[in-house]
């Protein structure tokens, strides 16, 4: 009987051992579940680049963000999401649209090509196209639009994308595919650039004028022209009125 009683406690004892582990593997996969969602919560940069220009300038008419680099740099998808709109327009350029499950629309424009065609279904870092100059574009940049619920053509629906990028000032760089946890806001690491030892305390914003050019602004600002285009990656001397440049 004693044996019995003995055989019967260790049988408890095993079955207990095995139901803990179950419940323990149990357990890290829902904590592997919800770290995945809450990293899929937070946007990532679509570009390494540098930030020319910012949400709301030109009179309110500017309603994205612009983020110059080189050419053909991969432009990123900042979310899941489905492609929705991919063409050419004359002021767009080479422009795609992407409707992410969050009911954000992000839109990336001027790009040299596109890689991505309409109903795809995309995963955040996927790469959608490249940067380019296509369309209305002053120097090779990405412009950055965000919508909630939809685009239109009169962009009642946009808001500015740092607020789920987080902030980043004009001629701060920022890489594409990062990304940092912040409460409600999607941050995105950004740090100043410091082209050939110019400290960012040493620059300025400066709002180009009708009638301004490179080598007005330069001859103003005591510097070069070539040193001007190289810290605000631009490929030409065109500029145009109320464009942001960053100058030392």
């Amino acid at each position: 009987m004693r044996d019995y009683i003995k055989r019967l406690l260790i049988a408890v004892i095993m079955a207990l051992c095995v139901s803990l582990l179950f419940l323990g593997g149990k357990h890290s996969e829902a904590a592997g579940i919800k770290e995945h969602k809450e990293m899929n919560d937070h946007w990532i940069w679509p570009a390494d680049g540098v930030i020319s220009d910012t949400y709301g300038t030109r009179h309110g008419q500017h309603k994205g963000i612009d983020i110059a680099g080189k050419l053909d740099t991969p432009v990123l998808a900042v979310d899941d999401g489905v492609i929705v709109k991919s063409y050419y327009s004359n002021t767009y350029g080479n422009v795609v649209f992407m409707k992410h499950p969050s009911n954000f629309v992000s839109v990336y424009a001027h790009l040299n090509k596109r890689t991505v065609s309409v109903g795809q279904t995309i995963k955040q870092g996927d790469v959608i196209g490249n940067m380019g100059r296509t369309g209305q574009a002053t120097g090779t940049h990405l412009h950055f639009e965000t919508h909630q619920l939809e685009w239109r053509y009169d962009k009642k629906y946009a808001m500015d994308p740092e607020k789920l990028l987080g902030k980043a000032d004009v001629g701060e760089s920022v890489q594409g595919g990062i990304a940092s946890a912040g409460d409600n806001v999607l941050v995105v690491s950004s740090h100043p650039q410091t082209d050939e030892g110019t400290s960012e305390s040493n620059k300025e914003k400066y709002i180009v004028n009708q009638g301004d050019t490179l080598f007005s602004i330069a001859l103003q600002k005591n510097v070069s022209v070539d040193r001007i285009k190289a810290i605000n990656n631009l490929t030409s001397d065109l500029i145009k009125p109320n464009q942001i440049l960053t100058v030392p």
